[in-house]
């Protein structure tokens, strides 16, 4: 058998390739984000780049390999977003309108208050309330009014919300 399709002992084990990173917007869509998404994704890009890969990097152990892995494709899937990002900055008018940006408080018809955020599909966060604007739910709010009852599909069902106010950071 030829020496190119063997494994040497000393060589180690093998670090797995790691699937590429899919992403969540779907072919063709806008990668709209706001000014604070990126600017995090900037700040957690440095990070990685300039304090963790380097310490990641001279470590050479095999849990380090995996893990220097894991952050470079981290780092890709950020760059990615970055170059397609197209920043979308709030309304210079006061906030009757709900569009990209806004932060969205609604009343159930149980009287329950929620507030959500329409953000960009990378800066999803649901344990904040930010959702995408791609979201069944951040459609049914876009371009509605303060005061004004949307009717919205959810997985439990049919809802109504009363849009009780809209504000941008």
């Amino acid at each position: 058998m030829s020496k190119a399709f063997t494994r040497e002992e000393s060589d180690g084990p093998d670090v797995p390739d790691l699937p590429p990173l899919v992403s969540a917007l779907p072919a063709g869509a806008k990668n709209y984000m706001t000014r604070r998404g990126a600017d995090r994704m900037r700040e957690e890009r440095a990070r990685l780049l300039e304090i963790e890969r380097p310490a990641l990097a001279a470590a050479g152990d095999d849990e380090s390999k995996r893990r220097l892995s894991l952050l470079d494709q981290r780092v890709f899937q950020l760059e990615q977003s970055l170059q397609s990002a197209e920043v979308i900055s709030p309304p210079q008018t006061p906030a009757e309108t709900v569009t990209f940006g806004a932060s969205v408080t609604v009343q159930d018809n149980g009287g329950e208050e929620s507030v959500y955020r329409i953000v960009g599909v990378d800066e999803t966060d649901f344990d904040r309330g930010w959702i995408s604007w791609l979201s069944p739910l951040a459609r049914a709010l876009m371009n509605a009014k303060r005061g004004q009852t949307i009717h919205f599909h959810s997985p439990s069902g049919p809802q109504e919300l009363k849009i009780t106010g809209i504000k941008y950071e």
